[in-house]
């Protein structure tokens, strides 16, 4: 019998008592799933960074820590957990993320808004370039990112991409390092932030970076909202930017007094741009347990130097 402890909260603990369940049948294991188990007793915990377990050190026994979100930045200076940590590599969260990216990135270029809000009797005769004319950059090419841009590639734009280290995507022109960060945003028109959240991407989007983009440029952030330095971004929309569609903040929610709120040119989206589904999520979190089980190295395991 293997001990699983269910840490991730009481509001999600219905769904995923209903999916883990079947996943771990289907990968032929004997589990114990509760969110009471004695600490000693745990073989493996499934979690969130705001979950109910915050001291790791009573569980001596568990052999991996299974977060439920992509995002660990706020899970990994937890000083106490000393236990391997995987972050979550879920099919069905990479394509909730390549919905949300690919409706927004068409939304802008295809000027959807002047549409939808323009109901006023104004004939307003805007023709889009085609896609090709509308070079996009993808910052973050791990599992979200490079499947945002191997999308909208397909679509048809010119897409470039940039990682802290060396990526190859068929139909994406790749940048890395410091270097390549700034020949991968140069005119770019529209720009997707996918990075994870660590001390070096911390407002890399910041004054000197936004005015590398092209007029009228847009930015999406499903990422992290510490990627971009709010009053730079502010100011670079009053000057030259088009618009901000923004799914990520500091602050969630995010507050009414926010000058977000009232900006013309910016979209606030409420971290809805991809959510873990438990049914597809349950998946992950089986194998994972299965490959412990068997002696098998585990997926998705963060790397604690890096931060992801």
């Amino acid at each position: 019998m293997v001990n699983v402890l269910f840490a991730a909260g009481a509001k999600r603990w219905p769904d995923y008592a209903e999916a883990l369940p079947e996943a771990f049948a289907k990968a032929g294991l004997n589990v114990d799933l509760a969110r009471d188990h004695a600490p000693e007793t745990v073989d493996y915990i499934v979690t969130s960074p705001n979950g109910d377990v915050q001291d790791y050190r009573p569980y001596t026994a568990c052999k991996l820590v299974q977060n439920i979100w992509a995002g660990v930045e706020n899970i990994t200076d937890n000083p106490t957990l000393t236990q391997p940590l995987a972050r979550m590599v879920d099919p069905g969260l990479t394509q909730g993320m390549v919905e949300w990216v690919t409706g927004h990135a068409l939304r802008h270029h295809l000027g959807m808004d002047l549409h939808i809000h323009g109901q006023d009797g104004v004939w307003r005769d805007f023709v889009p370039p085609l896609a090709w004319d509308r070079p996009v950059t993808v910052l973050g090419l791990g599992a979200l990112g490079a499947a945002c841009a191997t999308t909208l590639a397909g679509l048809g734009f010119p897409v470039r991409g940039w990682a802290r280290s060396a990526k190859d995507i068929d139909g994406v022109e790749t940048f890395a390092g410091p270097g390549g960060l700034s020949q991968s945003l140069d005119k770019a028109q529209i720009v997707i932030l996918l990075l994870p959240l660590t001390d070096a991407t911390r407002h890399i989007m910041n004054t000197e970076r936004l005015a590398l983009l092209a007029p009228d440029a847009v930015i999406l952030n499903p990422g992290r909202g510490s990627l971009i330095d709010n009053d730079a971004l502010l100011g670079a929309l009053d000057e030259h930017l088009g618009h901000a569609t923004l799914d990520v903040f500091d602050t969630e929610p995010l507050p009414p007094e926010h000058p977000f709120w009232a900006h013309p040119k910016v979209t606030v989206t409420p971290h809805i741009a991809s959510e873990t589904r438990p049914r597809t999520a349950a998946t992950v979190i089986a194998e994972n347990i299965r490959r412990g089980e068997a002696g098998a190295p585990f997926r998705h395991l963060v790397d604690r130097s890096s931060g992801y």
